[in-house]
């Protein structure tokens, strides 16, 4: 139990895949406009990357053991097929998410926090109920981080700020920040 929790937090807060590992910039920055379409990003984010833990341990345990080099390729056509089932269950479900998330809800796609989720738990030799924990602390992680940035850059648009730090470079000073916070878990874990 100690080392499903250990898992849990070291992908939330100590190796977040986003402040920690640098993947999945893109919808960080790009998705953060407001916290609303930020956290339900997050949400899909977590789905996605929970489905793809399963089909990963599937196919590691039953299919890639018999051609391993077609793990990369394998898990590619998976994450693509579950963000195009998340698609558009959020469009009919929701459509004022869908048109708010524009470009970025297919982009998961080709977010590198997914694809590195896939290989980082089969690389970790990770067992089923391991492998579906680490997809939560991650997917939460990202959550985390899009939401974080998302309220700040909020707060930022009330404050009276000087034009040449507005926008894109006050984004990556804000993500940088938070970027150092979160690297600082790792010293009040210890070692592990």
């Amino acid at each position: 139990m100690n080392e499903l929790i250990w898992i849990f937090i070291s992908a939330l807060l100590i190796n977040n895949f986003t402040l920690s590992l640098f993947l999945g910039l893109c919808p960080f920055l790009g998705v953060t406009q407001r916290m609303e379409t930020a956290f339900r990003l997050g949400l899909a984010n977590i789905f996605v990357m929970v489905i793809t833990a399963i089909a990963a341990y599937i196919l590691n345990t039953w299919v890639l053991i018999y051609a391993p080099y077609l793990r990369l390729i394998s898990f590619i056509i998976v994450i693509a097929s579950v963000v195009q089932f998340v698609e558009i269950a959020i469009k009919k479900l929701s459509p004022v998410l869908f048109k708010a998330l524009g470009i970025f809800l297919p982009l998961i796609t080709t977010n590198c926090a997914i694809l590195g989720l896939a290989l980082f738990s089969t690389n970790k030799g990770y067992g089923f109920l391991e492998g579906l924990i680490y997809a939560l602390g991650a997917g939460g992680g990202v959550t985390i981080a899009l939401v974080l940035l998302a309220s700040i850059r909020e707060e930022t648009r009330i404050l009276n700020i000087p034009n040449v730090v507005k926008g894109t470079a006050l984004n990556l000073i804000i993500a940088g920040i938070l970027s150092l916070a979160f690297m600082g878990f790792a010293g009040l874990f210890g070692s592990h």
